[in-house]
C-alpha cells in the first residue's frame, strides 16, 4: 500500500478515523499499545492482528520499526537533536522513495 501526503496526515491527526485498511488501523492499535504500556502487552494482543490476516512477518516488522523508532526518539529527546528542516525531511522523503531502506 503507497501512502500519499494526505493519507500519512490524515493518520498523524487520527489513526482511528484516518482513511486506511483496517490491517493498518489495527497494527497503529497496537503499536500505541506497546508503546505506551509494553508491560500491558501480551501475545493475546497480537491475534486481532492475525485474524485480519496479518501474517508474523509482517507483524513483527511493525514491531521492530516501532522499536527503532521509539530508542532513537527517546535518544533524540534525551540528548536535544535538533530536528531537521521540513526542506531536509523533504530531501530525505525523496531518496528513501528512491532508493528504499537498505
Amino acid at each position: 500500500m503507497s501512502f500519499g501526503q494526505e493519507a500519512t496526515r490524515a493518520v498523524l491527526d487520527d489513526w482511528r478515523t484516518a482513511p486506511v485498511s483496517e490491517e493498518v488501523r489495527a497494527t497503529l492499535g497496537f503499536l500505541r499499545a506497546l508503546t505506551l504500556t509494553p508491560e500491558a502487552v501480551t501475545a493475546a494482543d497480537v491475534e486481532p492482528l492475525r485474524s485480519l490476516g496479518l501474517g508474523d512477518e509482517a507483524i513483527r516488522h511493525a514491531v521492530y520499526v516501532c522499536a527503532l523508532f521509539n530508542g532513537i526518539d527517546r535518544v533524540a529527546d534525551a540528548l536535544d537533536f535538533a530536528v531537521p528542516s521540513p526542506r531536509a525531511f523533504a530531501v530525505g522523503a525523496r531518496f528513501l522513495l528512491r532508493v528504499g531502506y537498505r
